[in-house]
């Protein structure tokens, strides 16, 4: 049963992103940028995390909604699957997501994603990289983008951490806006491993704001070190109360 429920879910999501992104080819390039944003990915990516819902079970909890501040700034979030890019993207508008500038020559995806304004990155060139994240990402910011990143680069299985880059932490202290950590838990149901689905409610945990203490090298591993210091908490808490949740729900063997 989880395997169909998986495969309608992926014919369904894949149809409607090549649908999406055709509609949004014709009709965003004569929008103005927010009402493209909301057109190419919030409308789109708020379909996705429902379809999660609706057809494979995958539900989700925000914890710390107070946290979130009136003004944008960095979001520096764990990566376990591909669940918590169509969240967050839906819950923060507008947002720019770092990604590899490869993903914008992906037919339909990418194009439409052009559109908009990703902090495309060459990450074969570190310090280039770094460059062109802190150039872009301080634009987009000064224009009223929040600007997402995921410092561990790539999806991480639950249960690791993996490299946790300083690039949000750079970037942060550069411009002198403050990071929002936030912890999740959706590779429990989203595996990145497994393409199969496994109903169940995903944590997303939304830390204080984080401020820079200056601008320096130590300013940046002191922050970015900050912000992993939360979301491995976060995790660990998440991993903790699930793990309670399914001692009181399991019989005990006989």
């Amino acid at each position: 049963m989880r395997a169909l429920r998986t495969v309608i879910f992926y014919i369904l999501l894949g149809s409607s992103g090549i649908i999406w992104s055709c509609v949004s080819l014709l009709i965003a390039p004569f929008l103005a940028y927010r009402a493209r944003y909301r057109l190419v990915v919030k409308a789109w990516t708020s379909f996705a995390v429902w379809l999660a819902k609706a057809v494979c079970g995958i539900r989700y909890e925000i914890i710390g909604r107070e946290n979130i501040p009136t003004t944008p700034c960095i979001i520096i979030a764990n990566h376990q699957s591909t669940w918590e890019t169509f969240f967050l993207s839906a819950m923060f508008e507008p947002t720019s997501q770092v990604i590899k500038r490869e993903l914008l020559k992906v037919p339909f995806f990418g194009w439409a994603f052009s559109l908009l304004k990703p902090i495309a990155i060459d990450r074969d060139n570190g310090k280039v990289a770094l460059q062109q994240l802190t150039e872009q990402g301080g634009r987009y910011l000064k224009q009223g983008c929040w600007v997402l990143i995921f410092p561990q680069g790539t999806r991480v299985d639950v249960g690791q951490m993996g490299k946790f880059s300083r690039g949000g932490a750079a970037l942060a202290c550069a411009v002198g806006v403050p990071v929002l950590p936030i912890a999740h838990n959706a590779g429990e149901y989203w595996p990145n491993a497994n393409w199969l689905k496994r109903p169940g409610t995903i944590k997303v945990v939304i830390g204080p704001v984080l401020e820079p203490n200056g601008s320096d090298p130590r300013a940046i591993v002191d922050l970015n070190a900050r912000s992993q210091a939360f979301i491995e908490k976060a995790l660990a808490e998440i991993s903790t109360s699930n793990a309670q949740c399914e001692a009181i729900v399991t019989p005990p063997a006989l």
